[in-house]
């Protein structure tokens, strides 16, 4: 079972994600907070698998909650996904350095969501290629790339050449099933390439690496690896 927490200072919008989450036979909800602090709190107590968090709250809004769940030993098996109103590049931006596993926007079909709190629960992040494009230019319209906090550039030096080769399709947005093809590999060396570059990294998911891999320079706005 899947133990869902709702983060959202609105009633209704909490109310119509519960009856969603709950009519899901692999999903629970466990709890809802009604402000960032509260969802830190809760995410503690109730040992959520995944948070659908808000943005905009009262107090601890959910972008600063999501960087205290990710900076949080305690609660490293915990992964967000960002669900707002407001589809800015600066807060898919945002919220994908604060350690988000994802980002949704609330008009996202009901069938959508519960798939994406699974890929998110199993260790995959939530990256449409549109979001991934997103990202990547928001990343190149920046005259410096902001410093990829505690993590430096450098430790990309402790990859393979084949890891970095991965870390550059993960970053395109490919599946561990699209990067095996790619690369002539099989699905489960694939997806063992992945895991550890994110030990190596110390990255919580794919979606940070995308972050790392264009921050640290190993691939650039518009690159792509040969077909």
């Amino acid at each position: 079972m899947i133990r869902v927490l709702l983060a959202d200072d609105q009633a209704l919008i909490r109310a119509g994600f519960r009856v969603l989450v709950d009519a899901a036979g692999d999903l629970q909800v466990v709890g809802e907070a009604t402000d960032g602090q509260q969802a830190v709190d809760l995410a503690h107590r109730e040992r959520a698998d995944v948070v659908l968090m808000d943005i905009r709250m009262p107090g601890v809004d959910g972008l600063e909650a999501t960087r205290r769940i990710s900076a949080d030993d305690d609660l490293a098996g915990v992964k967000v996904i960002i669900l707002t109103t407001f589809e800015s590049d600066e807060y898919v931006y945002q919220a994908l350095r604060a350690g988000a596993s994802g980002f949704l926007v609330k008009d996202t079909e009901p069938a959508e969501l519960i798939q994406a709190i699974r890929v998110v629960a199993r260790g995959d992040a939530l990256l449409s290629p549109s979001v991934t494009r997103r990202l990547i230019t928001d990343i190149a319209s920046r005259p410096e790339r902001p410093p990829a906090g505690d993590r430096d550039p450098g430790s990309l030096s402790s990859l393979t050449d084949r890891e970095r080769e991965v870390m550059a399709l993960v970053a395109e947005g490919l599946s561990n099933d699209e990067i095996a093809a790619r690369l002539f590999l099989s699905p489960l060396t694939s997806k063992t390439h992945v895991s550890r570059i994110m030990t190596k990294l110390n990255a919580r998911d794919r979606a940070q690496l995308v972050v790392i891999a264009y921050e640290s320079g190993l691939v650039t706005p518009g690159h792509r690896e040969a077909r």
